[in-house]
């Protein structure tokens, strides 16, 4: 114990790239939540178009993940994450030049692209600057700048449009994005040694040059789980005006957010006692806080919902990702959390177009109860895939480091 106390967490280069890591998921969820309106005021875009102009963005950040976690060993994470942010700046700007519909689908998508490169890399670095010892705790802070920046970051946009219409938003993205880059330019991560960079050399395509095979059990966890809580964030407004419960529905969020400031504390539990200590309670509140929620009647229930889900989901997400990166070799460590977030981004991306068949069927209440069901699905995958196992590899962990 005393030895983990001697490993330091709060260096300076742990702050700037949390911060940098913050900055980037501001503009993308202010830019998410207000670019369908933009397109629809200024393109005259149809309803299934609006939304394309959004939800391209992620596809865009997908494949940044998927070409960049194979690449960030032969370019190094510091690079990556300067040639992101360049990149983010650069067609940030193409925002201001007056077009047509296709070309602000074209630039949201390349938008997406910077994004999936820089924060892929400050994953990755956090992971190399992190104490061993200290890896759950330093995950569950650094996540925390993604929590805050879904929390703000619409906020921020809403506030903007309003005010100051939507040139505003795209000055904003702009100006934060121009701050991150000189933020990020000083960071030192550690050196790590690629050993394997030859098996780059083989002809051929091979999904372990994609994803990380020794992460994929745990990321496709996050990916069912990640489905069930795409149901909150692309319906919780329509569900809380459809059972009368508009006050609560516009502070959702919020609750949620207060709750995922645990994150920390059981990083902390899961350094000390291991994951499944902190894994299965997540996994079970998030199922409890989403059968509250489909049988919600009153807003004080709705908002006791979106807190369980906060405690459940929000520290899950920190979990595996904290698992993906301790399960990988070292010198494969970019490709394990570009594989853990392409997971989560999938699965945030593909449920709701999924759950849009079930809504008409039966209801937002009969939806959210089905959500029960695959969160129980994400448990038991959860015991299969790597519960099992937690506490031998747990041990191996504990004794290395000593």
């Amino acid at each position: 114990m005393n030895e983990m106390q001697k490993e330091k967490l709060w260096t300076k280069d742990f702050i700037s790239v949390s911060v940098v890591n913050f900055v980037m998921m501001l503009s993308m969820y202010l830019l998410l939540v207000t670019m369908a309106s933009y397109a629809t005021e200024k393109y005259d875009a149809s309803t299934s178009m609006a939304g394309l102009v959004s939800s391209i963005f992620i596809i865009g950040v997908l494949i940044g993940r998927l070409y960049i976690g194979k690449e960030l060993g032969r370019f190094g994470s510091k690079k990556v994450l300067v040639i992101g942010i360049v990149f983010f700046v650069l067609v940030t700007m193409l925002y201001f030049i007056p077009a047509n519909l296709y070309v602000l689908l074209i630039v949201r998508f390349l938008h997406g692209l910077g994004v999936g490169f820089a924060t892929t890399a400050t994953g990755t670095m956090i992971a190399q600057i992190i104490p061993t010892s200290r890896k759950g705790e330093g995950i569950g802070y650094f996540s925390l700048s993604v929590i805050l920046s879904t929390a703000i970051g619409p906020l921020i946009g809403i506030i903007l449009i309003e005010y100051l219409g939507y040139p505003s938003i795209f000055v904003f993205s702009l100006v934060v994005g121009i701050i991150s880059l000189f933020i990020a330019l000083p960071v030192n991560p550690p050196v790590i040694n690629y050993e394997e960079v030859e098996e780059r050399k083989q002809k051929g395509f091979r999904i372990s040059n994609y994803l990380e095979p020794s992460a994929l059990p745990v990321s496709i966890v996050m990916l069912v789980a990640a489905m069930a809580y795409s149901s909150t964030l692309s319906f919780i407004t329509s569900y809380a005006a459809d059972i009368d419960l508009v006050e609560a529905g516009s502070m959702y969020f919020f609750f949620y957010a207060i709750a995922v400031l645990s994150r920390p504390f059981t990083g902390k539990i899961m350094d000390v006692k291991g994951a499944n200590l902190v894994a299965f309670p997540a996994l079970v509140l998030f199922a409890i806080g989403m059968f509250i929620l489909s049988q919600a009647t009153s807003n004080v229930v709705f908002l006791i919902a979106a807190a369980l889900i906060g405690l459940g989901y929000g520290n899950l997400q920190s979990i595996i990702q904290t698992l993906a990166i301790k399960v990988t070799p070292p010198h494969r460590m970019g490709l394990a959390n570009s594989t853990y977030f392409i997971a989560l981004d999938f699965g945030i991306g593909i449920g709701p177009f999924v759950l849009g068949f079930i809504i008409p069927e039966f209801g937002y209440r009969g939806m959210y109860s089905a959500m029960v069901g695959l969160i129980v699905i994400s448990i038991v995958l959860y015991y299969f895939l790597h519960g099992r196992k937690e506490k031998k590899l747990f041990n191996q962990s504990s004794m290395n480091e000593n």
